[in-house]
């Protein structure tokens, strides 16, 4: 059987088929679902109140976590680093007062300043920027996550700086800042290599980092720390950028970015022979498995923001949390 292949044929199967991707753009479009290409269509990550909605949320779970040493209260509303930070502290609060949190003071954010980058693609993420009652003036830096529109909106990191640390983004007319990708080669180190080349800093030195708390002042606390009567500490530090770990850029107003990355750490105390390793508190212990008597391995996750300056130069590091996840006695 022959197929009608005339011209006014063609043109009317064209115009059912323009027809039928517009109607489902428009259904996408009706439903909230407006990246219908994800990886090529650039959008503000998140409305402003859908942003100031996501932090309320978060604060309330935080909370009532924090009070009932309850991680699985405020887990859904947290991953990357600040998740396993804060879910071994509640482990560890939790083992320790099984009741709840006797010194529990509520989390306060004020001065919140919410700052949401244009990009394509997921994971879609914002920074929120406010004062806390718990920290003095320092600022919390929060950087809110997820990947895909069925998700909540997860924090992933939290940084404390000083109020002057935090710096000024590029924006747009509308007020849209600007995602910086992990491989970009316009600042002195891609974002994607801070983890990495920070870690080898810690434990080799070197030129790339400006001195500072977290980088000169650490690593002369290390040498300090590393041999003392009867005890030898030694430092393994691993970069961590999968997954929810990735590290996250926003452009600042000089050309710059600020890198919030992820770093993950080991510290093994051990003993002299006749000696044993000094009793650690009462958190450490909760996280501790297996008898100490000789050594002791502390492992660790910390959350670190820097400024990566344009084209050249040292990075500053101007924000870092670790936190204890786990231990071993051995």
């Amino acid at each position: 059987m022959s197929r009608d292949r005339s011209p006014r044929r063609l043109r009317r199967r064209e115009r059912y088929a323009l027809t039928a991707a517009s109607l489902t753009a428009l259904s996408l479009t009706a439903s909230g679902c407006v990246v219908v290409h994800g990886e090529r269509v650039v959008l503000p990550a998140a409305t402003r109140a859908e942003a100031a909605k996501a932090v309320t949320a978060f604060t309330a779970a935080y909370n009532k976590a924090d009070k009932a040493y309850d991680n699985s209260l405020d887990a859904p509303y947290l991953t990357g680093p600040f998740g396993d930070i804060t879910a071994a502290r509640l482990k560890a609060g939790h083992a320790n007062s099984p009741s709840g949190n006797p010194a529990h003071v509520p989390l306060q954010l004020s001065d919140i300043k919410i700052t949401i980058p244009e990009k394509a693609g997921w994971p879609r993420w914002f920074l929120a920027d406010a004062r806390a009652n718990k920290t003095g003036r320092a600022r919390w830096l929060m950087v809110f996550t997820r990947g895909d529109l069925k998700q909540r909106w997860r924090v992933a990191y939290v940084t404390l700086v000083a109020p002057g640390a935090v710096p000024k983004f590029t924006t747009d007319k509308d007020g849209w800042a600007e995602a910086v990708p992990a491989g970009s080669g316009q600042l002195a180190v891609p974002p994607g290599k801070l983890s990495a080349d920070y870690a080898a800093y810690l434990k080799k030195g070197g030129t790339g980092f400006a001195a500072g708390t977290y980088t000169s002042v650490e690593r002369a606390n290390r040498t300090k720390r590393a041999r003392k009567p009867g005890l030898v500490t030694q430092f393994i530090d691993r970069p961590l950028t999968a997954g929810d770990y990735a590290p996250l850029a926003l452009r600042t107003a000089d050309g710059g970015a600020l890198v919030f990355f992820t770093t993950h750490h080991y510290e093994k105390q051990t003993a002299a022979a006749g000696t044993t390793v000094p009793v650690p508190n009462k958190d450490v212990q909760a996280l501790t498995e297996g008898e100490v008597k000789q050594s002791l391995t502390l492992e660790f996750v910390s959350a670190e923001a820097a400024l990566d300056p344009a084209g050249g130069g040292r990075v500053s590091v101007v924000g870092r949390v670790p936190g204890l996840t786990a231990a071993q006695g051995g």
